[in-house]
């Protein structure tokens, strides 16, 4: 649930979004109190003989083990919980408490408590109301409610129903309720050495899915037949869900433990948070992990992480992320608008598809964004070959956004080219510059794109789309004329795309001469100091080499990428994985493995300082890129698949699956060799450029090629 925040400024200009929005903390669900006797446990102030503590990502579990010491009384607890992947309403909590040497009472709490707060909340604001509360013997529910907001944004009501059940002997129970808190007091005989346990069962369910009045009916629902199941039938279930998931995706590396540990437990928070099942929901770049970023949906959905959900997923899952955007597209062109601006501007941060994000660098400077979601409809049809897509939904929104860009740019009659002034690039230490080499570039390509798409849906019979759309053909001849007579910076003498048209204007120097103590640059720097030096954030130029890779050639790739790279201090999470990819195509096998290990630990390692923020859950797709795209060279440019597969050094093995269309393969790579498996009919591939086919149900195994560049060279 979102709520909408009071940040107006009070240098509010026209076309500002008037609130920033952001997920708030519901319903505090897990909550247990246990008593040993008299005495509550209290893990900072108890003597803990054990404590052991496992995140089982094959699983989904978590589980608590530790031992504890009173008054020459020792007691075993364990703790074991799983949100279920197969009923998305259900959290299960088991806690069992064995007594060692004595007998006794044990007291249970589970509670529910509504009274929670945002860490980041500018006023320490409660954003709740209660509307409805009771408790029962072994059960309870609280329905909250979003407090009316100035802005007319809808409200939301959120129902937690728990129930209880206990493997022991009860010898008393009660319950209470108080504002915005229900609980039960279950207390039961306690035995040495026998384990009692209490089950908590959670339902949480919306007014997003029910009726208000049938929220509470709908979450004993999930409650009784979870129950009638019973807590080891639901935990089966679990596990073979997340087997099932595994199964598709997992990576396999021999060789190296840490790389291994960090591309499981990256996947592990990706499905976590995400797996596809609702189009109305989308991935924050925090998930569920921490508050900043408020939870909203960014550009970083349909760069990063959709790639991923293409390959390890059914495709509806991909699918369902580019239909959220689709069902915004009111939003994007409202966003537009407020800029004085026809067609459709995707914004930075959103709930609804309406900006809400209130930085103007970020939120009307950044606009490279609306080409990711061109991108993505792109990416999917070109993966999947689902090209009714295009006619149902996809058309709306590339027209929308081709819009946009044709009433962007300005035309410069002098020097007779289309230019875009006013922008920030992917790299955000550098705002408000004029002719973003990648801005430019994901414009103009958008707007060819779309001009192929309606020449495709015109020969599919699908005119009566174009003429929904109102496509004119003077229309279509500005979006051509725009095509045709784009500004680019370039330098001839360094030979490379220019950033923007003052980049080289900097004193420009490499990240290698930046003191120690003064990295991160973002956490020791003014913001004025970040903005007037020449480095670089992410990607930016590479953004580009990286999206449209089959339009350049290689030693264009190695000329922009020896030149930018040595001045990229790697600051967004998003950064390492396209770094990782470009460098692994040109045989930087070191700094190749170099930014898949950033990538892969960047949260496990805390590279750049920010874990307590949160984990950087939608930039964990990079480590999943650096070794598909990077190391195995996976490529599906013009509908060909295709790998060119290098092995890091110190690697034994790797291997991983993927599904594209409807071939379910597996590719495995070794010191000597690449192998390519499948289940499927035949399929016409490429491995190292050479066209092959691989059989149906059946496997092809090539020599591997090692084509090592030793060192990368800087023209800085």
């Amino acid at each position: 649930m979102w709520f909408p925040d009071k940040t107006r400024v009070g240098w509010w200009k026209n076309g500002y979004p008037q609130y920033f929005g952001k997920v708030i903390n519901s319903t505090n669900y897990i909550g247990i109190r246990v008593f040993i006797e008299e005495e509550e446990i209290d893990l900072y102030k108890a003597d803990i003989k054990e404590y052991y503590r496992e995140l089982d990502m094959q699983h989904g579990i978590l589980t608590r083990k530790f031992t504890i010491l009173h008054n020459e009384k020792e007691t075993d607890v364990e703790v074991v919980r799983f949100l279920s992947v197969v009923d998305s309403e259900l959290a299960v909590i088991k806690y069992s408490i064995t007594p060692k040497n004595y007998n006794g009472e044990i007291t249970f709490i589970p509670y529910l408590n509504g009274d929670v707060r945002n860490e980041d909340s500018n006023y320490d604001e409660d954003f709740w109301k209660e509307t409805e509360k009771s408790a029962a013997d072994y059960e309870g529910y609280l329905i909250m409610k979003t407090k009316d907001n100035p802005f007319g944004t809808p409200t939301f009501q959120v129902a937690t129903t728990m129930k209880i059940v206990v493997d022991g002997t009860v010898t008393e129970i009660s319950n209470q309720c108080k504002e915005e808190y229900v609980d039960n007091t279950i207390k039961v005989k306690a035995e040495d050495g026998k384990t009692v346990s209490m089950y908590k069962y959670v339902a949480v369910t919306t007014d997003r899915d029910y009726k208000g009045n049938e929220l509470v009916s709908n979450g004993k629902e999930v409650l009784d037949r979870s129950i009638t199941k019973g807590y080891e039938v639901l935990l089966d279930e679990h596990k073979k869900s997340w087997l099932k998931r595994w199964g598709m995706a997992d990576i396999e590396i021999e060789g190296d433990k840490e790389g291994q540990q960090g591309i499981r437990f990256n996947l592990f928070q990706l499905f976590s948070t995400y797996y596809g099942e609702d189009p109305r929901l989308n991935i924050g770049p925090k998930g569920f992990t921490g508050e900043k970023y408020g939870g909203a949906t960014y550009w970083d959905t349909e760069a990063y992480a959709i790639p991923l959900y293409l390959s390890t997923a059914k495709p509806e899952v991909a699918r369902n992320l580019c239909i959220y955007r689709y069902n915004q597209l009111d939003g994007a062109y409202h966003n537009a608008k407020q800029q004085g601006l026809q067609g459709a501007l995707y914004p930075m941060v959103t709930f609804t598809g309406v900006e809400s994000h209130n930085e103007w660098e970020i939120t009307f400077e950044e606009i490279h964004r609306n080409g990711a979601i061109a991108y993505a409809i792109y990416n999917y049809v070109n993966y999947t070959g689902d090209k009714t897509y295009l006619s149902t939904y996809g058309m709306d929104v590339l027209v929308g956004i081709s819009r946009f860009w044709a009433e962007r740019v300005h035309y410069n009659k002098k020097k007779q080219v289309y230019m875009i002034h006013g922008v920030t690039g992917p790299n955000e230490y550098e705002n408000n510059v004029n002719n973003n080499w990648y801005t430019n570039k994901i414009a103009v390509w958008t707007l060819k794109y779309t001009l192929e798409v309606i020449q495709y849906l015109e020969a599919n019979g699908h005119i009566d789309r174009i003429n929904q759309l109102h496509i004119q053909k003077e229309e279509r001849q500005k979006w051509q004329h725009i095509i045709n007579n784009m500004y680019f910076p370039y330098d001839s003498e360094l030979d490379v795309f220019v950033q923007n048209d003052t980049f080289l204007d900097k004193e420009l120097m490499t990240v290698d001469q930046l003191k120690a103590e003064e990295r991160p640059i973002n956490q020791h720097w003014s913001w004025d100091k970040i903005l007037r030096s020449c480095f670089i954030k992410q990607a930016d130029v590479l953004q580009g080499l990286y999206f449209f890779n089959h339009e350049f050639s290689k030693e264009e790739k190695q000329r922009n990428f020896s030149f930018y790279e040595p001045m990229t201090v790697h600051e967004s999470s998003l950064s390492p994985s396209i770094h990782a990819i470009l460098a692994a195509e040109l045989g930087l096998e070191d700094k190749a493995f170099e930014m898949y290990h950033r990538t892969a630990r960047l949260d496990l390692d805390n590279y750049n300082n920010d874990t307590e923020d949160g984990l950087h859950i939608t930039s964990m797709t990079g480590s999943w890129l650096a070794i598909v795209q990077g190391f195995a060279g996976m490529r599906t440019a013009n509908e060909i698949l295709s790998f060119a597969p290098f092995i890091p050094k110190g690697w034994e093995r790797y291997a991983f699956k993927i599904v594209y269309r409807e071939h379910y393969l597996k590719v495995e790579v070794n010191n000597e060799y690449v192998s390519i498996s499948q289940e499927g009919l035949p399929l016409i591939m490429k491995i190292y450029e050479e066209i092959v086919t691989l059989p149906e149900n059946g496997k092809i195994t090539m020599t591997l090629k090692q084509q090592k560049q030793q060192q990368l060279t800087s023209t800085v």
